[in-house]
């Protein structure tokens, strides 16, 4: 069985203005922004307010997202997280099927 290249994987969505809302405000939480804090190690959390849906591996998209979200993986100063599937349910966003949401830590 061989292995097919994707060459261009298309990972541009939109939202509903109320589903994108009701994810911001899940993603937002007090008790959500101690946990992802805390599991960073670092004082606090603030989420950039930047999503992205996660892609197969190309060429030109070697990290599994958007090259113009590269930078944040190698940023020490962000922290990409999947969004959790029950936030993404609880938003009634469906399609796509993946979030990823990139914070900033907080010293």
């Amino acid at each position: 069985m061989a292995l097919k290249i994707i060459e261009h994987f298309d990972s541009s969505f939109s939202l509903e203005p109320d589903a994108k809302a009701a994810l911001f405000t899940l993603l937002t939480t007090e008790t959500f922004l101690q946990e992802i804090a805390q599991t960073a190690g670092c004082s606090s959390a603030e989420f950039t307010q930047l999503l992205f849906q996660p892609v197969p591996y190309t060429a030109s998209t070697p990290k599994g997202m958007p090259a113009e979200f590269e930078p944040f993986h190698a940023s020490t100063d962000h922290l990409i997280i999947n969004v959790p599937p029950n936030f993404m349910f609880k938003a009634k966003i469906f399609k796509p099927s993946r979030l990823c949401a990139i914070y900033r830590k907080v010293t």
